[in-house]
């Protein structure tokens, strides 16, 4: 390799939204008020589950912990995306595009191992009601989000720290948005072998392991229903989960949608709009889904407007 094609980069330009420069204030104007109701909802539900004294359960625990990890990574992507719409200044210096991914890959993998201890949780309390609260002690709970948060974080480090310790080349144009690890592995100079099988190894790992344990908490939940004789019972029941299964539904379907299918199979530009919506969209969607969609969550909220002085204890 020669040496005199290495450069040391101060900066990367992202591309953003390419294709309709005209449409950067229209796109600006829409993206700002997803960000903001995604801010206002998920900091609306992390205050609420954590005031409101009928929302101190399990179930809850886990939502406001879902709620952050939203915020935090629709925080991470958002503002720079919305200051290089404005400005039509797409760079990012080098240490913040750093800070950036590390702080995407720790809130993503986070966001995937909340969800199956969530599944979890609806699976214990359908399936095991009486040893509820001994199996989803106050331990459990903190155990369950803690070793997410940590791996997360020691995956999120190992992955910025190899990129960014490798040789970049000349070239500094990211075929993306925010800073990924994809279009960054695209300028590096030196073998990218080894991260590309970190990469591939841990996130086949994430999708699959947290998916399972969806999918065999949902399996258990969906026979328990149907062996229930009280339609009230079901009706419950199927309420309970429907808020987080669409969470679920809508999150995994955009991923595989964007890292199961061929490449060939759809555009950059429909890359882009995938990765727009789960970086943006799905964070403001959440606290939504959760209050449209529970009772419990519609209740607290009435109490808190009748009693706006709860708020400030």
């Amino acid at each position: 390799m020669d040496r005199r094609n290495l450069t040391v980069l101060k900066e990367f330009i992202l591309t953003g939204i390419e294709g309709h420069p005209e449409l950067r204030v229209p796109f600006f104007g829409l993206f700002l008020i997803i960000y903001i109701t995604s801010v206002v909802g998920n900091l609306g539900m992390i205050i609420l589950t954590k005031v409101d004294n009928r929302l101190q359960t399990p179930m809850y625990f886990f939502l406001r912990h879902l709620a952050f990890i939203d915020l935090g990574y629709s925080t991470a992507v958002g503002p720079k995306m919305l200051t290089n719409l404005i400005t039509n200044q797409n760079t990012i210096p080098y240490h913040w595009c750093a800070t950036q991914l590390a702080f995407f890959i720790m809130f993503i993998i986070s966001e995937l191992f909340i969800l199956s201890a969530m599944a979890y949780d609806r699976y214990v309390a359908i399936c095991n009601p009486l040893l509820y609260t001994v199996i989803m002690s106050h331990k459990a709970c903190w155990a369950l989000v803690t070793i997410p948060y940590f791996y997360s974080a020691f995956l999120s480090l190992i992955t910025t720290i190899k990129i960014f310790l490798s040789s970049f080349c000349g070239n500094n144009v990211i075929s993306h948005f925010y800073c990924d690890s994809l279009p960054l592995l695209n300028l590096i100079c030196s073998s990218t072998q080894e991260i590309e099988w970190i990469v591939l190894i841990f996130s086949a790992f994430n999708l699959v392991s947290s998916l399972l344990t969806v999918l065999v908490s949902y399996i258990r939940i969906l026979v328990a229903i149907l062996s229930m004789n009280a339609a009230d019972g079901r009706q419950k029941a199927f309420s309970t989960c429907g808020s987080h299964l669409t969470v679920v539904v809508i999150l995994y379907g955009t991923l595989f949608f964007m890292y199961v299918q061929p490449k060939s199979s759809h555009s950059f530009e429909t890359d882009q709009l995938a990765s727009v919506f789960y970086t943006l969209v799905i964070p403001m969607l959440n606290p939504l889904i959760y209050s449209l969609r529970n009772k419990e969550v519609k209740s607290a909220l009435s109490r808190i407007w009748s009693n706006p002085c709860k708020l400030c204890l």
